[in-house]
């Protein structure tokens, strides 16, 4: 279970690739400098996708979760 608390939630479960990613990019925009977005995920390439994407744009992947057939990420916005 994780033990992070996110200021915003975005469930991009059922979508594939690279919806995912673009949801959480647009979800990231609306945040502060410093806040947790959670994105929950069912697409199979997010595991690798979201890592990508915070190695490219600065953002800090802080927790990775899987449960129940979903793919839970925990980033920091930079």
């Amino acid at each position: 279970m994780a033990t992070v608390t996110p200021d915003k939630v975005l469930d991009a479960s059922g979508l594939n690739c690279p919806l995912p990613v673009l949801k959480t990019k647009k979800a990231l925009e609306e945040l502060q400098s410093g806040q947790i977005l959670e994105v929950i995920t069912t697409d199979p390439g997010a595991k690798a996708d979201i890592p990508a994407f915070c190695s490219r744009t600065g953002h800090e992947l802080i927790e990775t979760v899987e449960e129940g057939g979903k793919i839970i990420f925990y980033l920091r916005k930079k």
